[in-house]
């Protein structure tokens, strides 16, 4: 009986000690809202809370642009088709002095005796070497003005533009040299034709 006793009133002892105890927990706790969060403690709170908005600003400005630089992709860079008007008019001047340079060391050798009744070569090798001379550097003239109309400002560029100089130099040396080759064989021509090759030459090397 006297143990049954002693149980009930440790029971009561150990009851009345927790009611204590959460007593003493519930005096201890703080409000959230208390001054100790508001005032005493701001920086560590607020410093974590900037350093995470300003992770999120950086991960977001990288990811605009990356999706600035997927949706604008680098510009492809120009390149000129082979064939062309004036890819067409860059073959046709080089065909042009080529053929010129072929004329000039084909053109036969003049009369030392007997010249009296000689008759220099009219359907010969240098014959036709002038004719598709002539034939190549008007093509030459006309695909040039076709490709390059629109730049061809000579009051407003002036004549120190090499693009000017090229293509009044091409045009005049064109021309001189089909004249050379209409007047050939009964004239004298060789002169001419080298000269309207020579300034067909400068034109080129003036934009090369």
């Amino acid at each position: 009986m006297k143990g049954s006793i002693r149980t009930v009133g440790l029971l009561l002892v150990l009851l009345a000690g927790a009611a204590h105890a959460e007593d003493a927990l519930q005096e201890v706790a703080v409000p959230a809202d208390d001054a100790m969060f508001s005032a005493r403690a701001p920086g560590s709170f607020m410093l974590a809370r900037n350093d995470v908005i300003l992770a999120q600003a950086e991960t977001g400005a990288s990811n605009a642009a990356q999706n600035v630089a997927s949706a604008t992709p680098g510009r492809p860079q120009f390149k000129e088709p082979i064939f062309s008007l004036n890819k067409t008019h860059e073959y046709l001047g080089i065909a042009t002095l080529v053929a010129a340079g072929l004329t000039m060391f084909s053109a036969p050798e003049g009369c030392e005796t007997n010249c009296a009744n000689y008759q220099p070569p009219v359907n010969g090798t240098h014959a036709k070497l002038g004719k598709a001379t002539r034939a190549l550097a008007l093509s030459a003239v006309v695909t040039g003005i076709a490709a390059h109309w629109d730049d061809m400002h000579p009051f407003e560029d002036g004549l120190k533009d090499p693009d000017t100089q090229h293509w009044l130099l091409a045009g005049a040396g064109a021309l001189v040299l089909a004249n050379a080759v209409g007047k050939a064989p009964a004239q004298s021509h060789a002169g001419q034709a080298e000269l309207g090759a020579l300034a067909m030459l400068v034109a080129v090397k003036l934009v090369w």
